[in-house]
């Protein structure tokens, strides 16, 4: 069963963009698959994911949908925390809260998670949603995890 390693959080861990997007592809529902999200980077505490435009994802009025930006920062939350940990366990969504500020228009989204906290059985995130070329970002996130095992 897999555990998160005491203090492993607290040294550096490699696990690529490469090795991030194996776990996208062999443990998300198809559904989340659909959205064509890949990794861009990943780091200590961190991951940086991309959220391609597409029109099956906007919504009346041609914005891209909230629904599919909440999934991009949930499942871009748990690449952050598995790259952190060095990589994916059992792990649940406790809480997310998101903020809308902009519509996202004809534009890829840059799904950006900084792990704010990392604990033996919880982790924090706050992620920035941002359209690729923008200065602000087009929504705020932040998210509870379930360290489970």
């Amino acid at each position: 069963m897999w555990r998160p390693v005491p203090g492993r959080h607290n040294r550096r861990v490699t696990l690529t963009p490469a090795d991030a997007d194996r776990i996208l592809k062999d443990n998300f529902a198809p559904w989340v698959l659909a959205l064509g999200l890949t990794v861009e980077e990943t780091g200590e505490r961190h991951a940086v994911l991309r959220l391609p435009w597409s029109d099956t994802l906007a919504r009346d009025g041609g914005g891209l949908s909230g629904q599919a930006l909440m999934a991009a920062a949930d499942t871009a939350t748990v690449i952050a925390i598995s790259a952190a940990l060095g990589a994916y366990g059992p792990m649940t969504t406790v809480q997310q809260s998101t903020s809308f500020q902009r519509p996202v228009t004809g534009a890829d989204v840059l799904i950006d998670v900084r792990l704010t906290k990392l604990g033996r059985r919880m982790a924090f995130a706050d992620i920035t949603m941002t359209p690729e070329g923008a200065a602000e970002p087009a929504a705020k996130a932040s998210t509870v995890y379930a360290l489970l095992g």
